[in-house]
């Protein structure tokens, strides 16, 4: 195993994987390209892998497919035979990228009613997190909120999960991602760049109530947030804000077990809340193209693998 660009990805044989008791057996269709996926495979996370085991190092966040068993112990209505999505926490040589996982059963959820495979793949990781963030800021129905990095998957999907709270959204888009942003639901767009605050600003005086970060400004988001508010930040940022701004990171992994909650999002996506944006599909021997698109940036929606 060597760490490395998009070419380092390769196809592998591995043992099928023991269903277990508590778990569930899936047989993947789809599994969806995440920036995550990109620091498993250039070597970015080494440590963490290697702790986990030997190589190969299989990565991928989100997979859908087909229910093959159900272990002992699950108290489920899932049924063998019904397409569901599920969160992954790669580890080891068991990551999304692979034709059979074995997973907790808190880890699955129903593909929504009219989606494929592949655009369900796009939800679990991103809508979780998303999730996870409004969680944390924690915002009343009527309140005001600024996304950042609106047109990405984790900032599209706070936008409407937003939206379905009950918030006033502020978003930010580049020109050529201001009418996706509008469409995503957001009540304000402002243009992308470094006065992203006075743009909010000059539309909220005492700033947003809080804000989801998915755009890394870090530190500089600050200044469109009132006195005392919130920031949920997506990579860990969490030093002290101005004027008692606090930053919350937030960690997907808190809600890797929330079988609810993705069942939550998939009843969203059914009732036209959320929207599933798959950018383009690759057959699984082309994953090292899949990587090299997303690493070029520009992509909207989510890359996916097909198997």
């Amino acid at each position: 195993m060597e760490y490395g660009g998009p070419e380092a990805l390769q196809i592998v044989e591995l043992p099928d994987p023991e269903l277990k008791a508590g778990h569930v057996r899936i047989r993947v269709h789809a599994a969806a390209v995440s920036p995550t996926d990109t620091y498993v495979r250039n070597g970015a996370r080494a440590r963490d892998q290697q702790a986990a085991g030997p190589p190969p190092y299989v990565p991928g966040m989100d997979a859908a497919g087909v229910l093959e068993a159900v272990g002992d112990g699950v108290e489920t209505d899932l049924e063998p035979g019904e397409h569901v999505m599920a969160i992954v926490a790669p580890k080891g040589s068991r990551g999304g990228y692979s034709e059979l996982l074995v997973l907790p059963a808190e880890s699955v959820a129903r593909v929504p009613k009219g989606a494929t495979d592949a655009e369900a793949s796009t939800l679990p990781m991103n809508g979780l997190t998303a999730r996870l963030a409004l969680d944390t800021l924690a915002l009343p129905s009527g309140s005001t909120i600024a996304v950042t990095g609106a047109a990405g998957a984790f900032g599209g999907y706070t936008v409407q999960l937003a939206k379905a709270d009950g918030l006033t959204v502020v978003a930010d888009a580049s020109e050529a991602d201001e009418a996706l942003v509008h469409q995503l639901g957001a009540d304000i767009v402002v243009r992308r760049g470094d006065d992203f605050v006075a743009k909010v600003r000059a539309h909220f005086p005492d700033g947003v109530d809080g804000a989801a970060d998915g755009a890394l400004l870090d530190g500089a988001v600050a200044g469109a947030v009132r006195d005392g508010g919130k920031v949920a930040t997506v990579r860990g940022y969490d030093q002290p804000g101005e004027r008692g701004v606090g930053f919350h990171p937030i960690w997907v992994r808190d809600y890797l077990r929330r079988a609810d909650l993705l069942d939550q999002l998939r009843q969203q996506v059914e009732d036209g809340q959320v929207t599933l944006r798959v950018a383009a599909t690759f057959p699984a021997a082309e994953a090292v193209e899949a990587h090299r698109r997303l690493e070029a940036g520009g992509v909207r929606g989510r890359l996916v693998i097909e198997f």
